[in-house]
């Protein structure tokens, strides 16, 4: 039996379906089914549609086996249905505007329960197709879009054409894609795979199927007169579809909260609904003066460039940041993050710059426990510094809980597994920041110097040789590449690699510097690797220039007491590569050393 419904009556059959045996409520009904010019006439509306559906179906208001008037709230559907799949091409279903058709079974005591003892027919002119999956059953009869379950926020434009104000947008940017990476069903990619498509004409296909994701945000933003103006567009790409637009303006001291409501407005525009815990940490935007926002934009900014210079600079500006508003949350996270990074990068003692991240890590946290900035690099501290392991990734699984888009957690924790020689959970997260962050060089790298720790030389070579495409100009990547060649044997491509990365800037950083020496000793230029090694020195009577590093040159040099020695001093100056000392290559022939041993097992003791 054939039973036509007309469009309204039929929606409003689907949202009863979604929630069979529930009130759906008359509010509910209203916003998802009438349009706002309709609301005068709502009641009469949704009266008439109740009557047609009830009449189409063969129900009764009064002894109701299907749709059941609540009193004062709602409806709900009352028989009993089950859902089971059934094997037809439901796909090639169109939507259809104005009529639709359904298919009424009867049973035997199944109170008339049409539809829905085998599966839902959609009768189409000559046509009757079987869905086998009623959720895209349900978004063709409301004309919804499928669920979205990956986005791309694409660098906001800066309207405004200063370059002095470059910072902000950008900022903006990230501040919007870390609000949606608080969203657990949504997998929102990282910063760094955005900022890459700055200024690009790429077609929107191409972006998204480069980053893999379901949908893009584009948009504006601009600043003047003490407000800012933000206009936002989500766009499915495949097909491409416009979803919705949006333009927010505030006070700039009402930035936070601007920033919250995009976040929730997307996630109610592609259907994800939010945890209790997620509507918490997407609810807490409190007023900020404007010139500690400005200045919370630029340390950050800064920090990313992750030089020494730029690094100081973002101190600088996190500082200010706190002096203007001490109860600032995330200034105290962005100070501890740069204190962190300037101790990996720069000739900074590590006993001086590590307690002050600690300190900036915990006062983030005190102030706001559901940070997973703070949690973080908290953990980035336990691991580096304190060279507790376990500690460290239990900071990193909760800041991971809290922000599973903060593709640093998962960064720094796959390299706290690697050192814990968990090597194949280490590569899964650091596949998993590459989800994240595609076409992130740091992302890359950091993954090339796990498969380096865990001697999967020729899987190393491959994944940083993807870093030089990404960013040619990096010494991070020229430096493992050299060093994974001198592990394979390639002498003269590794030394080659090295000397490339100290050319380049921050090459001559304690992180880098001392590999060239050990290639030149690999290589028989002891000459060469014994005044990269008094270099170091010079510097070490300083400040610090990486006892660890001198010791893998003298290791190279087949000079066992000196490197012994100075893996002694890296442990006492808590050398901030030491917690490494267990898994790296360079020291494969001291391994069976009773003192190198010693050392070993003192890479995990707290300071």
């Amino acid at each position: 039996m054939r039973v036509k419904i007309q469009h309204k009556p039929f929606q409003i059959l689907a949202l009863l379906l979604e929630n069979p045996g529930e009130v759906v409520t008359r509010q509910e009904l209203r916003e998802k089914l009438w349009s706002a010019r309709t609301f005068l006439d709502f009641d009469h509306s949704l009266g008439t549609a109740i009557g047609k559906l009830r009449q189409a179906l063969g129900d009764s208001a009064q002894n109701p086996s299907l749709v059941e008037t609540v009193g004062g709230r709602g409806y709900r559907f009352i028989a009993p249905a089950t859902l089971q799949s059934v094997n037809h091409v439901a796909d090639q279903v169109p939507v259809v505007e104005t009529v639709r058709a359904v298919s009424k079974k009867r049973a035997p005591g199944s109170l008339k329960t049409w539809l829905l003892s085998a599966a839902v027919l959609v009768v189409m002119p000559a046509v009757i197709l079987t869905t086998p999956n009623l959720g895209r059953w349900r978004d063709l009869i409301l004309d919804r879009p499928p669920k979205i379950g990956s986005l791309a926020v694409l660098p906001l434009e800066d309207l405004s054409r200063d370059p002095d104000q470059r910072y902000f947008a950008d900022g903006m940017t990230d501040e919007l894609i870390t609000n949606l990476g608080k969203i657990g069903a949504l997998r929102v990619i990282s910063r760094t795979s955005v900022m890459s498509y700055k200024g690009t004409r790429k077609p929107l296909a191409q972006i998204a199927r480069e980053l893999n994701v379901d949908a893009v945000v584009e948009g504006t933003v601009l600043q003047s007169g003490g407000r800012v103006r933000i206009t936002a567009k989500l766009i499915r790409v495949n097909p491409e579809k416009h979803l919705w637009a949006e333009t927010y303006e505030r006070d700039l001291r009402d930035i936070l909260a601007l920033q919250e409501s995009v976040a929730h407005d997307f996630a109610r525009e592609i259907r994800i609904k939010l945890t209790p815990e997620e509507q918490v940490r997407l609810s807490s935007a409190h007023a900020i003066d404007p010139e500690v926002h400005e200045a919370y934009l630029k340390g950050v900014y800064l920090w990313n460039k992750r030089t020494e210079r730029e690094l100081e600079k973002s101190i600088e500006y996190f500082k200010q940041a706190i002096q203007r508003d001490p109860g600032y949350a995330l200034a105290h996270a962005g100070l501890g993050t740069a204190y962190a990074m300037l101790a990996i990068y720069a000739h900074a003692a590590p006993r001086e710059i590590y307690p002050k991240a600690r300190a900036a890590a915990l006062k983030a946290l005190e102030l706001d426990g559901t940070l997973a900035e703070g949690h973080a690099i908290l953990g980035f501290y336990k691991s580096i510094y304190e060279w507790d392991q376990p500690g460290a990734d239990r900071e990193f699984l909760r800041a991971i809980e809290l922000n599973p888009g903060y593709v640093f957690a998962h960064v720094w924790r796959g390299e706290a597994l690697c050192i814990m020689e968990r090597h194949t959970d280490a590569v899964a997260e650091l596949d998993r920041a590459r989800e994240l962050d595609p076409a992130s060089p740091m992302v890359s790298d950091q993954r090339g110097w796990v498969l380096y720790m865990t001697r999967r030389y020729d899987d190393a070579i491959q994944q940083i040789r993807k870093t030089n495409e990404l960013e040619p100009r990096s010494a991070h990547a020229h430096c493992w590449l050299g060093r994974a060649y001198l592990q394979k044997g390639m002498l003269q491509e590794g030394l080659a690699e090295l000397q490339e990365a100290a050319s380049l800037p921050g090459g001559d950083g304690p992180l880098f510097a001392p590999w060239l020496g050990y290639a030149y000793a690999l290589s028989g230029k002891r000459a060469e690797a014994f005044q990269v090694i008094e270099t170091m020195k010079v510097q070490e009577r300083k400040s610090f220039s990486s006892p660890f590093g001198i010791a893998a040159i003298y290791c190279g040099l087949r000079e066992k007491d000196p490197a012994l020695a100075w893996l002694e001093k890296a442990y006492r100056e808590r050398d901030p590569s030491f917690p490494g000392v267990r898994i790296e290559p360079a020291f494969d022939s001291l391994r069976s050393d009773v003192d190198f041993q010693d050392l070993a097992r003192r890479s995990s003791l707290p300071p």
